[in-house]
């Protein structure tokens, strides 16, 4: 994979550049200050991954990020913290806060690289054929596969994709998640944010902001937040926790 970053400060271009040499083998294509130069050079150029800063003049990192190809992945990195739910309803593979930890970069390259395999082997518009009261029978990589309501974990939007986590594999199809979302049972999966759709059985926990399952942290998105405290706490929408 190949990768450029987006930042208006020298200092943390060249701090990411060096912390993604040293955790990764992704080929540097270049660095930009600012969103315009680096949205100039996309349109010529085949850009696999965008490490992009937030707070930039002329255009923020979230409108870039609105603007780019779907092809093309983004990790933002920033230091403030309150863009993190918008980042993910603009499909951010993930949200990295400054001073970027490296073992939190080498995991969000890797799953950079996991998402751009899965869209690879998209190309043939995997589609979802059918659907019962218990399963799914989703086509994908030239097969079909029969996927138990009660073994997916969650299921992720990721631009014009959804991709569908089960105990033992991952299945990418071409389907937007609210198409998804009502073919699946309310009574087992409930809707958490734009991007995110959870099996209620693998919620371990839960804060005003993230849901816990075991290895992954999904964001609780604002619009969906009330709905999701009454599913799980009833009258207590307002639970005191931070």
């Amino acid at each position: 994979m190949n990768c450029i970053i987006v930042d208006d400060e020298p200092l943390a271009r060249d701090e990411m550049q060096a912390l993604i040499k040293d955790v990764s083998d992704l080929d540097m294509l270049g660095k930009f200050s600012n969103a315009p130069a680096a949205l100039d050079f996309i349109s010529t150029n085949e850009v696999d991954l965008i490490f992009l800063d937030i707070q930039m003049p002329m255009v923020t990192g979230l409108e870039f990020a609105a603007q780019i190809p779907n092809q093309v992945l983004t990790i933002f990195t920033t230091a403030y913290p309150q863009y993190a739910l918008k980042s993910y309803e603009l499909d951010a593979i993930d949200y990295l806060l400054k001073p970027v930890d490296k073992s939190r970069l080498e995991k969000a390259i890797h799953k950079a690289e996991i998402y751009k395999t899965l869209l690879s082997h998209a190309t043939e518009k995997n589609t979802i054929e059918a659907n019962t009261e218990q399963y799914l029978i989703v086509k994908s990589d030239r097969r079909f596969y029969r996927v138990n309501f009660e073994d997916i974990r969650f299921i992720e939007g990721l631009k014009d994709y959804v991709v569908i986590y089960t105990k033992s594999q991952k299945l990418i199809t071409a389907m937007n998640l609210k198409a998804i979302h009502q073919k699946i049972p309310s009574a087992i999966f409930v809707r958490v944010s734009k991007s995110y759709v959870v099996n209620k059985k693998y919620v371990e926990s839960f804060d005003h902001h993230t849901i816990y399952l075991t290895d992954n942290e999904i964001p609780l998105g604002e619009v969906y937040k009330n709905d999701f405290f009454k599913e799980y706490l009833g009258n207590l929408s307002n639970p005191d926790i931070p």
